[in-house]
C-alpha cells in the first residue's frame, strides 16, 4: 500500500511540473521543484526569464496558484522564481531552444543551428557540449546527428556533474528528438589537473631533490670504486 501511495504522489508531482512548464511556455522553464513544508508547497520555477512568467504586477503568478489549488488540490502553494542568469549553460533551455528554432527554421537548416548553438555554448566557457538530433533530418530515412566540441564525460561517477536535457521539435516532416549536454565551467572533476604557480613550484623542488638525490647515488658508487682499485695495492705491499 505505502508503494502504491508513494507512486500515486509522484505522479501527482509530475503533474504539477509538467502543466507548470506547458502553461508558462516552452524555452522559458528549465525546471521546476517541489518542496513541501508545514506552511504549504514551496514551488520553485528556474527561468531565464522571470518578467515573462511573474507577467504585469504578478497577475500569472495569482492565476497558476489559483489553478494549482484548484486542479492539483494544493492546500497553500507558494511559487518562487529563480533567474537563470547564464541561459547558454542551462541544457533544458537550450535544447528547448533548439527545438523552437527548428520549428521556425525548418529542418533543413539543422546543421547551422547545432554549430552555432555549440559557439555560443563554448564561448559561455562551457568545458564540453554534445548535441544529438534525431528524425527525419533532412531525408525521408529517421537519423541520428552527433555535434560535439570539448571534453565531456560519458561514464563514471563525474558523468553525473554532466547537466542533461532532452526536448521535442514538430515540424513539416515528423518529430524531431534534441538531446543537449553540457558540462559547465564549475564543475569539478576529480581526473582534471590544474597546472598553477604553486603546482610549478612543486615539481621545481622534486626535481631539485630527484637531482640531489642522483648526485649523492654518484658520489657513493665512484667512492666504492676508488675504494676497490686502491684495496689491491695495499695487499702487494704487504706481501711484500
Amino acid at each position: 500500500m505505502e508503494e502504491k501511495r508513494f507512486v500515486a504522489f509522484k505522479k501527482d508531482e509530475f503533474r504539477v511540473r509538467d502543466y507548470i512548464k506547458n502553461s508558462l511556455g516552452k524555452g522559458k522553464i528549465s525546471d521546476v521543484s517541489i518542496e513541501y513544508t508545514p506552511v504549504g508547497e514551496k514551488i520553485k520555477v528556474f527561468t531565464s526569464r522571470p518578467g515573462l512568467v511573474i507577467g504585469r504586477k504578478g497577475e500569472k503568478i495569482d492565476e497558476l496558484t489559483r489553478i494549482l489549488k484548484k486542479r492539483f488540490n494544493l492546500d497553500n502553494p507558494h511559487i518562487e522564481i529563480v533567474e537563470i542568469t547564464q541561459p547558454v549553460l542551462d541544457a533544458q533551455l537550450v535544447a528547448d531552444d533548439i527545438a523552437l528554432l527548428l520549428e521556425r527554421r525548418g529542418s533543413l537548416k539543422f546543421k547551422v543551428i547545432a554549430y552555432r548553438t555549440l559557439q555560443q555554448i563554448m564561448k559561455a566557457g562551457a568545458l564540453g557540449t554534445e548535441i544529438v538530433l534525431s528524425g527525419k533530418l533532412p531525408s525521408d530515412r529517421a537519423r541520428t546527428w552527433r555535434f560535439t566540441q570539448g571534453y565531456l564525460k560519458k561514464t563514471g561517477d563525474t558523468a553525473k556533474v554532466v547537466n542533461r536535457a532532452q526536448s521535442q521539435a514538430t515540424t513539416i516532416a515528423g518529430v524531431v528528438g534534441v538531446k543537449v549536454a553540457i558540462l559547465r565551467p564549475e564543475a569539478e572533476l576529480h581526473d582534471q589537473i590544474k597546472i598553477d604557480e604553486a603546482l610549478r613550484q612543486k615539481i621545481k623542488v622534486t626535481l631539485e631533490e630527484m637531482n640531489q638525490q642522483e648526485e649523492t647515488e654518484v658520489k657513493k658508487k665512484t667512492d666504492k670504486k676508488t675504494v676497490k682499485k686502491k684495496a689491491p695495492k695495499k695487499v702487494e705491499e704487504e706481501k711484500e
